[in-house]
């Protein structure tokens, strides 16, 4: 498959779905090319404005652990990825080091990953039940994933410096996005994100600021946030988040995206 200038596949307008029928354009996984979104890829991949970040990145790219040392990691930040016309973003905390900062994807190639397009895909919203690479076939239906940080911070934790230098990126997103109804914020770091990205695009956040919880819901301008505890390993396997809460989220925001 041919790949774009930042490594993704390139999925021409005339791909058929099995038995010929023609798959709608807003079903396409990355790349029916959209310009604005292309651009803020663009400088999302070229952008080294975290010094930390920047080193850790490459360093874990570098330094691969015993499991992936014949891999090729990405090493650089992640741009969101999706349908151009989505109805509904998920809005992760930053890519994984050994994930997305190693397959160029976010929530790609992880056991996070694996748990989240698991649901997505029982609730209509990706192709396939899992994300193992930039390039294996994965189409969004209706939905957007994005981080509030674009690069894989060191004990996942980006400091609230580097949060504000990457936010203007996903503040372009949801203007870029126009169709875009729901944001489903997956962990406290997401939901404080996506209400800093909405209010910095205009948005009047309600008075008091909107907590976070598992299924909170805030509407903040013509879009709703949904909070939902993190996919991470921490909470999967102690139970704290379930494939039933998970996807009880993911329908809820499917069906206020209308």
């Amino acid at each position: 498959m041919d790949e774009d200038r930042h490594g993704f596949p390139v999925i021409p307008r005339e791909t058929e779905r099995e038995g010929g029928a023609q798959a709608p354009p807003s079903s396409y996984a990355r790349r029916v090319p959209d310009p604005k979104l292309d651009r803020i890829a663009t400088e999302i991949v070229a952008c080294r404005a975290c010094p930390r970040l920047v080193a850790w990145r490459e360093q874990v790219a570098r330094d691969k652990v015993a499991r992936f040392a014949d891999e090729d990691y990405w090493g650089k930040p992640i741009p969101g990825f999706g349908d151009p016309a989505a109805r509904i973003m998920i809005l992760g905390l930053a890519p994984a080091a050994h994930g997305g900062n190693r397959t160029g994807r976010i929530f790609t190639g992880d056991r996070s990953g694996d748990f989240l397009f698991a649901s997505m895909h029982r609730c209509g919203l990706a192709s396939q039940p899992t994300s193992i690479a930039r390039d294996d076939g994965l189409v969004l239906h209706g939905a957007y994933i994005a981080a509030v940080n674009r690069c894989a911070p060191p004990g996942n934790k980006p400091t609230p410096d580097e949060r504000d230098r990457c936010l203007p990126f996903l503040v372009r997103e949801l203007t870029a996005l126009g169709r875009l109804r729901v944001l489903v914020a997956l962990g406290a770091f997401a939901w404080d994100g996506a209400v800093r990205a909405l209010a910095a695009g205009g948005d009047v956040v309600p008075s008091p600021k909107p907590r976070f919880a598992h299924a909170a819901e805030a509407a903040i301008g013509r879009r709703t946030l949904l909070g939902c505890f993190h996919p991470s390993q921490q909470n999967t396997f102690t139970g704290k988040l379930t494939p039933e809460m998970l996807d009880a989220v993911l329908r809820r925001g499917v069906e206020l995206a209308g």
